[in-house]
């Protein structure tokens, strides 16, 4: 039995008759930018994270890069990001001519770290942006009192957090916005690029329906210059029949993860700790071993596909090899990247795949 890394066909599979129905719904209605379509998806993912507007864009980066514009972000503005993180959190800020700002993480969780932020601070500064790694949620509360306490934006970064939470609420509002990606991979995954922001702003909120929409609210009157970035009515047809089962999935990805946590124990690993104040939602199940290059070659050799989330720190990157800011090292980042590895886990992940997988670790590490 080889084991994939990831099924994306399988939860197709366990929908299809909803999905299709969903899709046909949409061709019949001729309404495919925006539309009556979207709108049901954005107030059901609202609700969904208790927050008082969703606004559907084209990816998740259009969503994190979208907000920092509308709250007026650019060039000789500072923006503090975790060091350990997928580059798209950096790239948004980027994007705005705005310089980012690392910060190391908490490496027990993998999410910037807190105690770290007010060194990062200075006049520039403008915002926090604090990624909720893996699935797991980043320390809020004391980010968000750093942020009031300097007249910060906070900016949340929930691409692989659908459905985790921050002491019992929901991911959706703590922070002034909170940014999502639905890539097809995502906990909450689309057939191709989507994405959100959810928020309790309502000025942010009307800001971004017009930047999304070549800055417009009403057609051909253009108030600002905007960017094309909808969710189209395709993608939200087929979110709002994940959604619906979005916690139930959720639920089979921690009965994974509590099968993985037990069996892996003493097998030579760091295993992912969860603080008690979180609900991690499992986007992925990450491990650290000081040997990970062997071990993930012997996995492959097994037949079991794992992946390295990230192999490269954004610091580290060639897209900020040259350019006017120099960065220095960051030592967390750069360890936790020669190190991490991503172990097979999903909705429609076997009990059984799971099992292999611990036999062929534990057989690693006797070895």
């Amino acid at each position: 039995m080889t084991v994939p890394f990831l099924d994306l066909g399988a939860a197709v599979t366990e929908l299809r008759e909803d999905i299709d129905a969903a899709i046909a719904r949409v061709l019949d209605s001729g309404s495919y930018i925006l539309g009556p379509e979207v709108d049901a998806f954005e107030d059901e993912f609202a609700r969904y994270c208790e927050a008082a507007h969703c606004i559907g864009v084209g990816n998740g980066l259009d969503a994190l890069h979208l907000v920092l514009r509308a709250w007026g972000i650019g060039p000789g503005d500072e923006v503090i990001v975790p060091s350990n993180t997928y580059i798209a959190t950096w790239l948004a800020v980027s994007q705005c001519g705005a310089v980012p700002v690392p910060v190391e993480p908490v490496e027990f969780t993998y999410n910037i770290d807190p105690a770290r932020i007010k060194a990062a601070i200075s006049p520039r500064t403008k915002a926090i942006i604090a990624v909720h790694l893996y699935g797991q949620p980043a320390d809020l509360s004391p980010i968000c009192t750093i942020a009031k306490a300097h007249n910060l934006r906070v900016l949340e970064d929930a691409a692989q957090a659908h459905g985790a939470r921050y002491h019992g609420k929901r991911i959706g509002s703590h922070g002034d916005a909170v940014a999502w990606s639905f890539y097809p991979g995502k906990n909450l995954g689309a057939l191709g690029d989507a994405g959100a922001v959810t928020t309790n702003d309502n000025g942010l909120a009307q800001q971004l329906r017009a930047l999304r929409n070549y800055g417009s609210q009403v057609k051909y009157v253009n108030d600002v210059q905007g960017y094309n970035s909808r969710l189209d009515a395709l993608q939200a047809a087929v979110l709002r029949v994940k959604l619906r089962h979005l916690d139930v999935w959720n639920e089979r990805r921690a009965r994974i993860a509590t099968i993985y946590g037990k069996a892996l124990v003493d097998s030579g690993l760091s295993l992912p700790a969860v603080p008690e104040w979180a609900t991690s939602a499992w986007h992925l199940y990450v491990i650290r071993h000081p040997r990970r290059d062997a071990l993930q070659k012997f996995l492959t050799n097994q037949g079991i596909g794992t992946l390295i989330h990230y192999p490269i720190p954004p610091h580290r990157q060639k897209a900020y090899a040259s350019g006017p800011t120099t960065f220095s090292p960051q030592p967390l980042a750069e360890s936790i990247s020669n190190e991490v590895l991503s172990l097979p886990i999903g909705p429609q992940f076997p009990e059984s795949a799971a099992h292999k997988v611990i036999k062929a670790i534990h057989r690693f590490s006797t070895d």
